[in-house]
């Protein structure tokens, strides 16, 4: 009876360190699917960050507000779009430092949705019920050990994963994708075959601010049903490392998320289980993680020869 109830145990315990690798990995991976269209395009989008943290809170709030999961979605998506568009103006219209607009966008959010927070909330945090609800696949849901794990998660989980051979396909094997992948490499040869590089660094552009934001709206709707303003905890930095060292391809790129997934899931796990392990050194894992792969791969990356530079278009 011991050994069975220690092998119901520890398939109980994958099964959750699984289920929670995925859900730890989807934010990330929205976020990088998007970061990886804006950086093959030459852009690189330091206020992810900023923008996962204003759709985990705005969806919240109007999930909240409107008694409506969806709608707390689509207006997460509308501020996306915005913040990006925002991005998209100031680096590949005015021609502003990149790195310097991104980081100002994550300040600007943060400290933003942190005040927001405190006029609509104050000192509370409420909880909104009905937030995190699965979808369960019949059949596959009932694979011992992995059914459970994989095939009983949001829909937005399954939206994510769904979406990787797309983004693979769209980037390599369609017309957007090769302008996406010249315009970041050689603006001026893009332009002079008749490629609009403005357009498409800012399809890019509003592409990655549309899933950071529905990134961060997974977070505060999908998984945790709750909003704090530090609820992000640098996954939109963690996401473009996931990116470079994914060399931009949509399918590498989920095998990176799942990598920085499963630390985060790790990290629930050993909390769980009282190791005697200091608990600031449990939650600093997963970047542990990320500074290690960086210096295990980073010199392997070539990075998109147009990246971070801006395009002005010759006139005469």
């Amino acid at each position: 009876m011991d050994a069975e109830m220690t092998g119901l145990f520890e398939s109980a315990l994958i099964t959750a360190i699984l289920a929670s690798t995925i859900r730890g990995t989807t934010p990330i991976l929205l976020a990088a699917l998007g970061e990886a269209y804006a950086e093959r395009s030459g852009l690189l989008n330091l206020g992810i960050e900023g923008m996962m943290v204003a759709g985990a809170f705005s969806s919240f709030a109007v999930a909240l507000k409107l008694d409506s999961l969806l709608s707390g979605f689509g207006f997460a998506a509308v501020v996306g779009l915005t913040l990006a568009l925002v991005f998209g103006i100031l680096t590949i219209i005015l021609g502003v430092n990149q790195i310097v607009v991104g980081l100002a966008l994550t300040i600007f959010t943060h400290s933003m949705c942190n005040f927001l927070h405190r006029v609509i909330f104050g000192n509370q945090f409420p909880i909104l019920f009905g937030a995190g609800e699965t979808t369960e696949i019949p059949l596959l849901s009932q694979v011992p050990i992995f059914g459970q794990a994989f095939f009983n998660q949001h829909w937005l989980v399954y939206l994510t994963f769904l979406m990787v051979p797309i983004m693979y396909i769209l980037m390599y094997k369609s017309r957007f994708g090769l302008r996406v992948r010249a315009v970041g490499e050689a603006p001026r040869a893009a332009d002079a075959c008749g490629v609009n590089v403005y357009r498409t660094r800012f399809y890019a552009i509003l592409l990655g601010g549309l899933l950071a934001s529905l990134g961060g709206a997974f977070l505060a709707l999908g998984d945790l049903a709750f909003f704090v303003p530090d609820m992000i905890m640098g996954r939109g930095y963690i996401a473009i490392v996931v990116v470079m060292l994914g060399k931009w391809n949509p399918v590498k790129v989920c095998f990176g998320g799942l990598l920085f997934g499963f630390a985060l899931a790790l990290t629930s796990a050993l909390q769980v289980a009282r190791i005697n392990i200091s608990p600031d050194f449990i939650l600093m894992t997963p970047y542990l993680v990320v500074i290690l792969t960086l210096l295990l791969f980073a010199r392997s990356t070539n990075l998109p020869a147009a990246l971070c530079v801006p395009y002005q278009r010759e006139m005469g």
